[in-house]
């Protein structure tokens, strides 16, 4: 697997297009990171890592969150790709413009676009999600 946030966001919309409850990935620091701004930002009902009592793999479960019957989480776009990384300084962070929440890789770590904004701090722009 050459992208694994691609691959959990699809994940996450997968989950959502199916109905699911939950949706579980596998592990890093990275994902959890994200998994929990996107729980602070209401877009999944919760996260738990999990990890087997034999093994040392660990797994994240993200639990999917609707509003009626409506997902929270409409859609998702992979902006930084590893053939193409996206990175905004101070600046042309407030010429970014869209629906939902922008997710930036700051050295503060994962903040929204609102967040690193106030901050005034640039970085990776990972994805957008609405």
């Amino acid at each position: 697997m050459t992208d694994p946030i691609a691959d959990m966001l699809i994940r996450i919309k997968n989950g959502y297009l199916s109905r699911g409850k939950t949706v579980s990935l596998p592990y890093s620091r990275f994902k959890e990171e994200l998994g929990k701004l996107l729980v602070k930002k209401g877009y999944l009902g919760e996260i738990k890592v999990e990890s087997e009592k034999k093994k040392t793999k660990k797994t994240i479960v993200l639990g999917l969150k609707y509003r009626g019957k409506e997902p929270a989480l409409e859609n998702v776009k992979r902006i930084s790709k590893p053939s193409l990384r996206t990175y905004a300084n101070f600046k042309k962070l407030g010429k970014i413009r869209g629906l939902g929440i922008f997710v930036i890789s700051t050295p503060k770590g994962l903040l929204t676009l609102e967040e690193a904004m106030k901050i005034r701090l640039g970085g990776e722009v990972i994805c957008q999600v609405w």
